[in-house]
């Protein structure tokens, strides 16, 4: 007697196997175009905002940083601390075109005014008598030490007449600033005078301070032929040697 044969399975499970995967690809699909236009909206996105571009060029920075090259290019020491522009070379360069922050140069029209202040603040006219305070009825004296000892041969001797010179007055300060401008002729005038000592010269009583009122009195008289005025009020011997 005849079986008849079993139907296969297989078919039906390769359907049913089928049928799952047929639906896992469109959902593949759909993820990845999900996530592109994700990707696509954050790029345009970004793009549009400008986060691809180039930052924009500061054209205050460009130049201030071509002059601090320029200026050590030229042997500065580059911008000044505030930022302000080049510090000005000497000489002029760089300076500002109206030259104010342009330092004055020697002798120039900035130390011209300064001058004429200063002589401004000068006193004019002759010395004038200085009083101890302003209430006071007495005067004030003041000294100065010539530097240079005095020294001349006695005249028709061997002997050496060594002596250090101080003078004294009640006058300003004038009278000094006079004796040291004019110190050279001053010195030249003194010696003439002093050549003139004989060896008994020095026996006389009164020597020294007949020398000393000579020396004075010749003093004064060049100090009023080059400034019109003398001042000096006493000559003092501080140191007198023969030998």
């Amino acid at each position: 007697m005849a079986t008849a044969a079993p139907a296969a399975p297989a078919p039906a499970e390769e359907g049913a196997e089928a049928k799952p995967k047929s639906k896992l690809v469109p959902l593949i699909l759909a993820v990845t175009a999900l996530i592109v236009v994700i990707v696509a909206t954050i790029g345009l996105t970004l793009w549009l905002s400008g986060f691809f571009a180039k930052p924009p060029v500061n054209a205050d920075a460009v130049l201030e940083q071509g002059a601090e090259h320029e200026a050590a290019a030229d042997g500065g020491h580059g911008a000044p601390a505030d930022g302000h522009g080049e510090k000005p070379a000497e000489g002029g360069h760089g300076a500002p075109a109206g030259g104010h922050g342009e330092k004055p140069a020697e002798g120039g029209h900035g130390g011209g005014h300064g001058d004429a202040k200063a002589d401004a603040a000068k006193p004019t006219g002759p010395p004038t008598l200085k009083k101890k305070s302003p209430d006071s009825l007495q005067f004030e004296y003041s000294y100065l030490q010539l530097d240079k000892d005095f020294l001349v041969n006695l005249m028709s001797s061997k002997k050496v007449m060594s002596v250090q010179i101080a003078i004294s007055t009640r006058y300003d300060d004038r009278v000094f600033e006079n004796v040291k401008k004019h110190e050279l002729v001053l010195r030249g005038v003194m010696l003439d005078i002093m050549r003139m000592t004989t060896e008994s010269d020095l026996t006389k009583p009164d020597f020294r301070k007949d020398l000393a009122d000579k020396l004075r009195d010749a003093m004064n008289t060049e100090l009023e032929k080059y400034e019109n005025f003398g001042g000096i009020e006493r000559l003092i011997f501080t140191g007198f040697v023969v030998q």
